[in-house]
């Protein structure tokens, strides 16, 4: 079954068909949230009906990178806190392939921070996780953007002088259409929002909080959390923005207080993808890129060369 005949079929489909045979168990250290994430994507795929020829995994540096060795499907491991232009690359060339990006709080928020925001405000057609552990963990121990004021780390042995970024807000405030949090200790959960995210149309952000029980001992393992959906205590509108906000701000602050809340907190389904609008206004044709020269009888074209003539 081919990349392109494979899309768009409805089935059912096995979460072992997701685990590869060349390296079916992570090496990932004894505890670490990393494998809850990998574990909920399996389910969530297998939870819509995916197979691998379906889906496109782009993975940054750090050890979320790892994701996609143990997980089948098409895989891109880029460089450090590149995972989401590759990733966008890739889903306009071919809109029919699910694509997912991954990768850590210093791998997304840090040094992949200005394309994380741009691609939040262009609304990209994509489902962005991104393992939260307050460390950088691959590199042994690093104060990362998340990591908490008054953090003591190896760079930082005094401890952290600064606030931790805000993933939620800078999320809202840079235009994504869905933004979500959950947590390792929340299997359940995580597959279902990770679901919802795949089908969402336009950027999805999920905030995955992970434990790192290697590296970051002092971090608490997100337990007790509370789902916001769930709770009585949380009354606010996922569809309007600035209750959304203010529930982010909230939920952002409270983590740092030992208490875990979880959830939706945004979603606008009515908003076009970027695909959606290039495509309205002619400047991205119908007809996928990738298919153009799928037939080995297909005409090749020379863009750059038409544009060059175009604007002389």
């Amino acid at each position: 079954m081919s990349a392109f005949s494979a899309i768009g079929e409805q089935r059912e489909a096995e979460e072992d068909e997701f685990t590869p045979g060349i390296e079916p168990q992570p090496t990932w250290c004894p505890g670490c949230g990393d494998f809850a994430v990998n574990n909920a994507l399996k389910k969530a795929m297998s939870k819509l009906g995916k197979n691998p020829d379906e889906v496109l995994l782009c993975t940054g540096i750090g050890c979320s990178g790892k994701l996609n060795s143990y997980f089948e499907s098409y895989g891109f491991h880029t460089i450090h806190g590149r995972a989401l232009p590759v990733a966008r690359a890739a889903k306009l060339a071919n809109p029919g392939v699910e694509v997912v990006a991954a990768g850590g709080d210093g791998d997304g928020y840090g040094i992949g921070g200005n394309h994380f925001m741009h691609t939040a405000r262009e609304n990209h057609d994509m489902t962005y996780i991104v393992f939260n552990n307050e460390i950088f963990g691959l590199t042994k121990g690093q104060t990362s953007p998340t990591s908490p004021k008054g953090h003591k780390s190896k760079t930082q042995p005094s401890g952290s002088a600064k606030q931790p970024v805000r993933p939620l807000s800078l999320s809202l405030a840079s235009g994504a259409s869905y933004v979500a949090r959950t947590a390792a200790v929340n299997p359940n959960q995580a597959a279902e929002i990770i679901a919802e995210a795949v089908e969402h149309d336009g950027f999805a952000h999920i905030d995955f909080l992970t434990q790192c029980p290697t590296w970051n001992k002092d971090a608490r393992q997100y337990v007790p959390y509370t789902d916001v959906q769930d709770s009585d205590d949380y009354d606010f509108d996922v569809t309007n923005r600035e209750e959304a906000g203010k529930m982010m701000y909230e939920v952002e602050s409270k983590l740092y207080e030992g208490e875990v809340l979880t959830g939706r907190f945004y979603k606008s389904p009515e908003r076009p993808s970027y695909g959606e609008e290039k495509r309205a206004t002619g400047e991205m044709p119908e007809e996928p890129l990738a298919e153009r020269y799928y037939d080995e009888d297909a005409e090749w074209e020379r863009c750059a060369e038409q544009l060059i003539q175009k604007h002389t």
